[in-house]
């Protein structure tokens, strides 16, 4: 066999091995080769985890491109390009200091008066690789993050965004266990960060720290969070050094809250993470092990249709889609959200005046919405079939997910908090803010 024949049946072979490691949700297998021009492999591919943003059903509204996405994969990244604190020292002009003006050299600028900064220089850093999280475009920024709205988000625009541009970045160690830990604020595109003036920073003997206008919050689940019976955790802020904080009077306050010792920067699996403006959901690898796949979450809806649901009205056949779509089916089926039970469209029990409907099955008066699955499998924390829906958007999923999320409390606002779908970011109504689905189904 001739070179170039063999490099042909060489990536061929690759080929096939790519397409069967594929992941059944269209994503990549954790661990894929990696593959030179000539088809040799080199190092497989090791994945960290994922930020996942809460109010996306699996994809943007707009499609996912390149860094604007609804979940970033980390990956291994094949050369560290992490950076460690090295050294500081107060200078008078910090516009002009070489760490400053070097786009080389990573460094951290506190302002602390008109003529008076300290500047923190970093160092590469050999055991870990970076990814900054922000609002920005720049190449600095793996992930572009936009603020999300509830909802439908097809022709949803944003006036004035509260995200930061360079919001936070996160490291993880090159080793066989990696730690990720998140730090607030990112490095802009001249390797720097500046606290201005204004910003709330402090010292503790020779150290410095301080906060982000807006903040970086984070909330870590109390117990595991996929198959175990976690539950919601406590909000804190994170600091640019990577300290932990109670949370301030106000997102913007001045006074920063008391630090907590006990608690660090160290993502968990199902660790949550607040930008003001759009929350993000951390899933490790090995938690992701544990979760279901997006086909998983898909033969659960066929096991559903497999019991020809039926509408006790148009005595039609419900079919749940499998996957999202734009349009709606003549058998998609409606929930009644006062009571759970699953009919299609019909106009029995109509009440013109307030759009409410009532149940013919029981005869409760209240909203009717579409059913679709929510098929996002990151959001999960069991595999358990999609047996209930969130209130008001209809979102099904298992019922110890339902259960879980509706009892998160999402930062909204400067200083509230709110219960979503994290399917559509749609703020939970009513006590407990979903219901059990009531399926006519295995009537034959």
């Amino acid at each position: 066999m001739t070179s170039t024949l063999y490099k042909m049946f060489q990536r061929l072979q690759l080929e096939s091995y790519v397409s069967q490691t594929r992941r059944s949700d269209g994503s990549e297998s954790p661990i894929l080769a990696e593959t030179d021009a000539d088809g040799h492999n080199d190092k497989p591919r090791i994945k960290y985890g994922e930020l996942v943003i809460l109010g996306y059903n699996g994809f943007l509204p707009q499609g996912d491109r390149g860094r604007r996405r609804s979940k970033f994969v980390l990956y291994k990244r094949n050369e560290s390009n992490g950076v460690k604190r090295s050294n500081h020292y107060i200078v008078q002009s910090p516009e002009n200091t070489k760490a400053i003006l070097d786009a080389q050299q990573h460094s951290i600028s506190y302002t602390l008066s008109r003529n008076q900064a300290v500047i923190v220089e970093y160092k590469e850093d050999a055991e870990t690789d970076m990814f900054q999280v922000g609002r920005s475009s720049e190449s600095p920024i793996d992930f572009v993050v936009m603020d999300t709205l509830p909802g439908d988000k097809k022709d949803a625009k944003v006036m004035q965004s509260t995200i930061s541009r360079f919001a936070c970045r996160i490291l993880v160690e090159r080793t066989e266990a990696p730690k990720a830990k998140i730090y607030a604020a990112g490095f802009d595109s001249s390797r720097n960060i500046f606290l201005g003036e204004k910003a709330t920073k402090w010292q503790d003997n020779v150290e410095i720290d301080g906060l982000t206008t807006n903040g970086v919050l984070i909330m870590h689940p109390k117990g595991q969070f996929c198959g175990g019976k976690a539950k919601c955790g406590v909000w804190r802020e994170c600091s640019v050094g990577g300290d932990i904080f109670n949370l301030r009077e106000s997102r913007s306050a001045q006074q920063k809250g008391k630090q907590v010792q006990e608690e660090t920067n160290v993502l968990q699996d199902g660790t949550l993470i607040d930008l003001c403006g759009a929350t993000l959901l951390w899933r490790s690898a090995e938690g992701l092990q544990n979760s279901p796949t997006k086909r998983d979450l898909e033969k659960l809806v066929d096991e559903i249709n497999a019991g020809r649901p039926q509408c006790p009205v148009g005595l039609n056949t419900l079919v749940i889609p499998r996957k999202v779509t734009l349009g709606e089916h003549i058998n998609q089926p409606y929930v009644y959200l006062n009571c759970g039970h699953v009919q299609g469209n019909h106009d029995w029990g109509q009440d013109k005046s307030t759009g409410a409907r009532r149940c013919p099955m029981c005869l409760e008066l209240g909203p009717v919405v579409t059913l679709c699955m929510g098929i996002e499998p990151a959001f999960y924390v069991d595999s358990g079939p999609p047996s209930f829906a969130f209130n008001p958007c209809g979102h099904m999923a298992s019922e110890a997910s339902v259960k879980y999320w509706a009892n998160v409390d999402i930062p909204h606002g400067t200083n509230g908090f709110q219960a979503v779908c994290p399917f559509c970011a749609t703020p939970l109504l009513g006590c407990p803010g979903y219901m059990k689905l009531i399926f006519q189904d295995n009537l034959d």
